[in-house]
C-alpha cells in the first residue's frame, strides 16, 4: 500500500473527520449559504437580532473572520501532510477544532455570553489554527512553509484587533483591511502554486504541447507587488500611491495569469474556474485602485470585487477539485458543478456591477445574495455526501 493508503488504514474514526477538507469546506458552505441571505434580511430591515456588534461589523466579521478561516484552513490541514510528510490532523483533535470554530459561530451572532466572553471564543480558533499550522511546519521541519504560517497569524493577530477595537467602541476598518490585504497574499500565493500544476496536469492528458511558464522572477515580482500595494492599502487606503500600488499588481497579476494558457482548459471547467478566481483576484486589484484614484467603481463594491469574486470563485474552485481528488472521484465538473461555477460568478458579477446601473439596489444585492449564497448550498447539496463517506478508493 502507498503512505497515504496506510494513513486510512491506521484511522478508524468517523470519515468526515479524517481530513480537514471534509467538515471545514461543509461547514463553510452551509454558513455562507445562510449568512449572506440573513445579512440582506437585516439590511432590508427585515427580521430583528441583536448582535454581538451592527449589523454591518456583524456581516464583514463573518465573512473575512468566520467562512474564509475555514476554508482556508480546510485547505492547509489537507495540504500540510504533503509539505511534512506527517500524518494529518484528524479524529479528535480535527473534532475539537472544528467545534471551536461553531462556537465561534453561535457566539457572534446568539449574545448568551458577555461580550468579551464572545470574542475571546471567536478569536480562539484562529490562534489556535495558526498554532497547529506552526507545530506541523516545525515538526516537519517544513521551513519553506514558513511563510504562511506567519500569514496565518497574522489573521489571527487582526481578528484580535478587531474584536479589541469593537469592544471599546472603535471603528474596526483596520483589521478588516488587514485581513483582506492577507487574503489578497494568500491568493497570489496558493493560487500561483496550485493554478500551474493543475493546469499542466491537464494540458499534459490533452496532449498539448503548451505548458504554463515556470515560477519566473515574474512571479516573485507580482506576489511582491501584492504585498506591497496590500500593506500601504491597510495603512493608507486613500492615498493616490496606494491606488497606483494597486493597479500596478492588478496589472503584473493580469500578466501573470495570462503565462498560464488558461484559455486551454475551456473544455474542463474545473481547470478552467481556478484561471477565472485569478483573473478576478488581478480585476479586484485593478478596481480597487482606480476606486482610489477616482476612477470606476466605488471603494465599497471594488472591495466586493475582491470578496465575492476573487475569494467566492477561488474558494469553490479549490474545495470543489479537493473535494473530488481526496475523496477517489474523477477530477472533472460534472453539469451541477458547473451551475455552482455559474451561480458564484452571476452573484458575483451582481454585487460589483449591479448597483452602478438603474436598476433598484435592494433587488439587484438581493438576486447577487441569492446566487452567490446558492452557490454554496447547491456545493453542499452535491459534495455534501462525498465529504461525509469515505472515499470510494479506500
Amino acid at each position: 500500500m502507498t503512505d497515504q493508503a496506510n494513513e486510512r488504514a491506521g484511522y478508524q474514526g468517523p470519515a468526515f473527520f479524517s481530513y480537514g477538507f471534509r467538515p471545514f469546506f461543509l461547514g463553510a458552505a452551509l454558513f455562507a449559504g445562510v449568512a449572506v441571505p440573513a445579512w440582506i434580511l437585516l439590511r432590508t430591515g427585515i427580521g430583528d437580532s441583536e448582535f454581538f456588534s451592527i449589523a454591518r461589523e456583524w456581516h464583514v466579521h463573518e465573512m473575512v473572520f468566520g467562512f474564509l478561516p475555514a476554508v482556508i484552513t480546510g485547505f492547509l490541514l489537507t495540504a500540510i501532510p504533503n509539505w511534512t510528510d506527517r500524518v494529518p490532523i484528524r479524529g479528535n483533535e480535527l473534532i475539537l477544532l472544528c467545534a471551536l470554530w461553531l462556537a465561534g459561530r453561535l457566539v457572534m451572532a446568539i449574545p448568551f455570553l458577555t461580550p468579551l466572553l464572545s470574542a475571546c471564543v471567536d478569536a480562539a480558533f484562529l490562534v489556535i489554527a495558526a498554532g497547529l499550522v506552526w507545530r506541523e511546519i516545525a515538526s516537519g521541519k517544513s521551513w519553506p512553509h514558513a511563510l504562511i504560517g506567519g500569514l496565518i497569524s497574522l489573521y489571527a493577530g487582526a481578528n484580535i484587533l478587531f474584536h479589541v477595537l469593537a469592544l471599546s467602541g472603535a471603528v474596526t476598518e483596520l483589521p478588516e483591511r488587514m485581513a483582506l490585504a492577507l487574503d489578497m497574499v494568500l491568493l497570489a500565493l496558493i493560487g500561483g502554486r496550485v493554478i500551474p500544476n493543475f493546469t499542466r496536469a491537464f494540458l499534459a492528458g490533452q496532449g498539448m504541447t503548451e505548458q504554463p511558464a515556470p515560477f519566473s522572477r515574474f512571479d516573485g515580482l507580482s506576489v511582491v507587488l501584492v504585498g506591497i500595494a496590500t500593506v500601504s492599502w491597510t495603512v493608507q487606503p486613500r492615498a493616490m500611491v496606494t491606488g497606483g500600488l494597486l493597479v500596478a499588481a492588478g496589472l503584473t497579476n493580469l500578466g501573470r495569469l495570462l503565462r498560464w494558457y488558461g484559455w486551454l482548459t475551456w473544455r474542463e471547467p474545473l481547470a478552467l474556474i481556478l484561471h477565472l478566481g485569478y483573473g478576478w483576484l488581478a480585476m479586484s486589484l485593478l478596481v480597487l485602485g482606480g476606486a482610489i484614484l477616482g476612477v470606476g467603481l466605488p471603494t465599497t463594491d471594488a472591495v466586493h470585487a475582491l470578496t465575492t469574486g476573487a475569494v467566492g470563485v477561488m474558494t469553490l474552485a479549490i474545495m470543489t477539485r479537493a473535494s473530488l481528488g481526496h475523496t477517489g472521484r474523477p477530477k472533472h465538473a460534472g453539469p451541477l458543478t458547473l451551475c455552482i461555477y455559474l451561480l458564484v460568478n452571476l452573484g458575483a458579477i451582481l454585487r460589483v456591477f449591479g448597483p452602478a446601473t438603474d436598476l433598484p439596489t435592494n433587488i439587484v444585492l438581493g438576486v447577487a445574495a441569492v446566487a452567490w449564497s446558492g452557490s454554496y448550498l447547491l456545493f453542499a447539496l452535491v459534495y455534501g455526501p462525498f465529504l461525509l463517506r469515505p472515499s470510494i478508493d479506500e
